[in-house]
């Protein structure tokens, strides 16, 4: 019976290869814009996962994500670290300042200030250079992306290719020079921006003065001090707000997910994909049952049950579904491989292809569901009219 099952999906080859297309596309539309999604919410966290030696993150209560600074006194940092189960504590500044190009155009940079003794929280992955490099003079480290992209030196020749920023090059920054001693490899940010890391003291330096300058404080727990414990120590002790790393992320995370557009605008995107996928393909398989109906009463006129007719009509909307599902989730992923060096925010894991599958099944199983009950309602006796 399956066998037969088969041969009616494949016997025609116009509504085959249609289940297979609404399929695909339902498939490749949920899957790529979710994993754009996923890009972007990504992107909002990403110096904090960059910063990972820290086991928390010490703010202003009133900060709302990672970009929102509100700056601290400088004595907060006394505060923390005199607190007990503090292994250390060491001091972070971020701001988006403007940096001057040689040519004398301005582009806007995330500055990082590191502590000026530990260099803690810098970058992991150095391309050119070492992190050590900092505490030369007027030294920073620039992002890779940054220095062959915004940071880039302008082509000399009209039509030519702009020159990537290199070891020993030089930006200004609030009329104070800066030498780029390293280029690292950090995540992308929500802005995408060029990364520029730096010491805490030449961080102030470089940024307009203010009367407090201090935007984090990056804390490492005792061995054997439950970060939780010591985070509502901090809050208690110090009025300020302390957050564990992963939860920092989710409050970053969740203030772009209520506070701007872009869940609303991807979810959009992906509800028209299933509710397209669903049309096209119930429209399809329905419509392939119908035509097939005097089959089925056949089978069903020679004793086959309602269980076995049921079971292959599952098989052709499985058979459909995985095939749509494979080519589908194959041009995202080759989508997203062939912007991989770009602009374009794209997540692909795991967990969204299980996310994806399941989209497909229920496709297959709305579309699949008038079939069934069509069959099941039918009589043997259709197929001896004439």
């Amino acid at each position: 019976m399956m066998y037969v099952a088969l041969r009616m999906l494949l016997g025609d080859r116009a509504k085959y290869f249609g289940l297979i297309f609404g399929l695909t596309f339902a498939s490749l539309v949920l899957t790529q814009q979710s994993a754009v999604f996923l890009g972007l919410m990504t992107r909002t966290f990403g110096a904090i996962t960059d910063t990972g030696v820290a086991d928390i993150w010490v703010m202003d209560p009133k900060v709302q994500y990672i970009d929102d600074i509100k700056p601290m006194s400088d004595t907060a940092l006394l505060r923390v670290r005199g607190i007990e189960g503090v292994d250390w504590a060491v001091p972070l500044y971020k701001s988006l300042l403007k940096a001057r190009l040689e040519n004398g155009n301005f582009q806007s940079v995330n500055v990082f200030g590191l502590d000026d003794a530990t260099l803690a929280g810098g970058p992991h992955t150095m391309l050119e250079g070492r992190v050590e490099d900092l505490r030369m003079s007027d030294a920073v480290i620039v992002d890779s992306v940054g220095a062959q992209g915004k940071l880039a030196k302008p082509p000399s020749k009209p039509g030519g290719k702009p020159t990537p920023l290199h070891v020993g090059d030089s930006l200004e920054l609030n009329d104070r020079r800066a030498v780029v001693v390293g280029i690292c490899k950090v995540s992308r940010t929500f802005q995408s921006q060029p990364v520029l890391y730096t010491t805490y003291s030449r961080a102030t330096t470089f940024a307009p003065h203010e009367r407090k300058m201090l935007s984090f404080i990056l804390v490492k727990a005792k061995p054997g001090i439950a970060e939780a414990d010591l985070c509502a120590r901090i809050r208690e002790r110090t009025g300020l707000e302390a957050y564990e790393k992963e939860t920092f992320i989710e409050k970053t995370m969740g203030y772009f997910m209520k506070y701007t557009g872009i869940p609303i605008n991807f979810g959009t995107a992906v509800a028209l994909g299933f509710v397209v996928g669903v049309a096209i393909v119930a429209q399809l398989f329905y419509s392939f049952t119908l035509e097939n109906l005097r089959y089925f009463a056949t089978l069903k006129a020679m004793g086959a049950s309602n269980f076995r007719l049921l079971r292959m009509i599952l098989l052709q909307a499985l058979l459909v579904g995985a095939t749509g599902y494979g080519i589908g989730v194959g041009l995202a992923s080759l989508f997203g491989y062939s912007f991989r060096d770009t602009e374009l925010a794209f997540r692909l894991p795991w967990q969204l292809l299980l996310g994806s599958a399941g989209a497909v099944m229920v496709i297959c199983a709305l579309s699949a569901a008038l079939s069934l009950l069509k069959v099941v309602r039918l009589e043997p006796a259709v197929v001896f009219k004439a």
